[in-house]
C-alpha cells in the first residue's frame, strides 16, 4: 500500500493534474481528446474579467481549437456554479459583437468527492449544447458545429457497473485516495501508477501540507455554519454554511492569484468579489 496525500484538496487535485502529462491522459479517457498542450494553467482568470471565475485547471489546444477546464468541487458547490463557468470560458473566447460564433469548443470536467451522484444510472452526468429536433430529437450538428460539454463526475459511485472501465479507474483512484491509502497493484492505466508517485506523502511540501490543513480549517468553518443554524431552522443553516463556505473560497482564490503574481489586487479583488481592502489585507 502507497500512502498518499487526498485528491479532496484543492492544493493536491492541482499539484497533479496541473502537469501536462496528467491532464492530457485524464481527458483523453474521459472526453477522447488527444490534446496538444505544453501547460496547464491553475487559478485561471480572465482578463478583462467574465463575471467572478477563477477557473481550477485550464489548458487551451490551440492547434484544435479546444479548451478543457477541470474542476475539483466542494460539497457546497452547485450545478449552477459550474454552469456559469462553462459558460463564462465559452462567451470569452468571442473575438468581438460583430461575430459571435465561438471559434472554440469548451468542455468542463467537475469532479465530486464529496457528494453521492443524483443519478441511479451512473456516476457521470453530462450536460451538452448540442442541437436537437424537437420531435425526433435527432441531432442537427450542421447548424452548430461545436460540442460543448460540461461533464459531472462523481468519485464515489467508482463501481458502477455501467460506467465505461477507463472513467471508471479514474474515479476509483481518487475516491481510493481520500483515507490517505492506494493499492497500486489494483489499476492497470499507467497514468494512475504516475498519479500516485506524484501525490505520495513523501513529494508533499511543507508548503502544501500547510494548505491542505488551510481548506480542512475552512470546511469545517462550513460544517460549523450548518450547525450554528440548525436552531434557527434548517433553512438558516444552509445559509450559514453556504455564507460562510463562499467567504472561505474568496479568499482562498484572492491568496492564490496573489501567490501568482500576475494580476493587480484591484483585478483580483472584482475576480473573487472581495473588496481591495480585504485582498490588501490577505
Amino acid at each position: 500500500m502507497k500512502q498518499v496525500a487526498p485528491l479532496r484538496y484543492d492544493v493536491i487535485f492541482k499539484k497533479a493534474f496541473s502537469q501536462p502529462a496528467l491532464f492530457t491522459a485524464l481527458v483523453k479517457d474521459f472526453i477522447g481528446i488527444e490534446l496538444e498542450i505544453d501547460e496547464v494553467e491553475h487559478d485561471k482568470a480572465f482578463i478583462p474579467t467574465v463575471g467572478k471565475v477563477a477557473l481550477n485547471l485550464f489548458a487551451q489546444d490551440k492547434k484544435n481549437r479546444v479548451i478543457v477546464e477541470v474542476q475539483h468541487a466542494h460539497y457546497s458547490d452547485t450545478y449552477e456554479r459550474f454552469l456559469y463557468y462553462q459558460c463564462s470560458a465559452m462567451v470569452e473566447t468571442i473575438a468581438s459583437s460583430s461575430n459571435y460564433s465561438f471559434p472554440m469548443t469548451v468542455y468542463t470536467i467537475v469532479f465530486f468527492t464529496g457528494k453521492k451522484t443524483p443519478s441511479p444510472d451512473s456516476g457521470i452526468i453530462v450536460h451538452d449544447f448540442e442541437p436537437r429536433d424537437l420531435v425526433t430529437g435527432k441531432l442537427l450538428n450542421e447548424i452548430y458545429p461545436r460540442k460543448h460539454k460540461l461533464i459531472f463526475v462523481f468519485t464515489n459511485d467508482a463501481t458502477h457497473t455501467k460506467t465505461p472501465k477507463p472513467y471508471r479507474e479514474w474515479m476509483q483512484a481518487i475516491y481510493d485516495s481520500l483515507d490517505k491509502q492506494v493499492d497500486e497493484t489494483a489499476y492497470t492505466n499507467p497514468s494512475i501508477q504516475t498519479l500516485f508517485q506524484v501525490i505520495e506523502q513523501d513529494h508533499i511540501t511543507p508548503e502544501e501540507y500547510a494548505r491542505m490543513k488551510e481548506e480542512h480549517n475552512h470546511e469545517e468553518a462550513k460544517t460549523q455554519g450548518f450547525k450554528e443554524g440548525e436552531e434557527k431552522g434548517l433553512k438558516t443553516g444552509e445559509e450559514n454554511g453556504i455564507k460562510k463556505g463562499e467567504a472561505a473560497n474568496q479568499q482562498k482564490t484572492a491568496r492564490n492569484l496573489k501567490a501568482l503574481g500576475s494580476l493587480t489586487e484591484e483585478q483580483i479583488a472584482s475576480v473573487t468579489g472581495l473588496t481591495v481592502e480585504a485582498v490588501k489585507a490577505l
